[in-house]
């Protein structure tokens, strides 16, 4: 029995389309087989090996230890192999590692690992809250009481003593209901003098 060239014709455009497929199946799996992203965290240290990624791309890199960065956005190429020194801790810190492929999303690694605390590392102490100290009081000065006013008139003097019944008599000051009399009597005196003075002279007059 003879098979038709046809058939033969048919059956090797099979078999070739079946290898391409598979030599392109191998092809697009190689890409992603090859990207290696290892890394390893101990109680004081992050060890980075990314390896075989695609050098014809821009890839990046990016660890935080507990939401803050411990090496920040950096671009690499085919590999990264680097070792990160961790901050000192007495508590697990939480270690995220992110890689971005430049060939695609399906390529990238995003992964968290915890950190333990080193044997012999001393508990942190609490540190205390600080006690809030009321201000002292401001003293009140007192204010001077208010002097009493000075009166606006002095005051009277006190009235003299009576003098005693048994003190001598004082001299009379002013005048007194006698002293008209004294004035007469003196007026009178003084005009009798006169007039014998005045008739002494004339009887010497008519002697000489």
């Amino acid at each position: 029995m003879t098979i038709p060239r046809r058939s033969w014709r048919a059956a090797g455009t099979l078999v070739a389309a079946a290898v391409v497929g598979l030599s392109g199946a191998v092809l697009t799996a190689g890409p992603a087989a090859a990207h290696t992203p290892t890394w390893a965290v101990t109680c004081d240290e992050v060890s980075l090996h990314l390896t075989q990624y695609n050098a014809g791309v821009t890839n990046e890199v990016t660890v935080t230890v507990d939401g803050k960065d411990l090496l920040p956005t950096e671009k690499f190429g085919k590999d990264f192999d680097k070792k990160l020194a961790l901050p000192e801790h007495d508590q697990p810190l939480t270690v995220r590692l992110v890689v971005k492929a430049g060939d695609g999303d399906q390529f990238s690694e995003d992964e968290t690992k915890q950190a333990p605390v080193c044997e012999g590392t001393p508990p942190s102490k609490p540190t205390p809250s600080p006690t809030k100290t009321k201000p002292s009081e401001t003293p009140t000065t007192a204010s001077p009481s208010p002097t009493g006013t000075p009166s606006e008139s002095a005051s009277p003097s006190a009235p003299a003593a009576a003098p005693s019944p048994s003190s001598p008599d004082l001299a009379e000051t002013g005048s007194s209901s006698s002293t008209p009399i004294i004035g007469g009597a003196a007026v009178a005196v003084l005009l009798a003098g006169g007039g014998i003075m005045w008739s002494v002279r004339k009887r010497r007059t008519a002697q000489h």
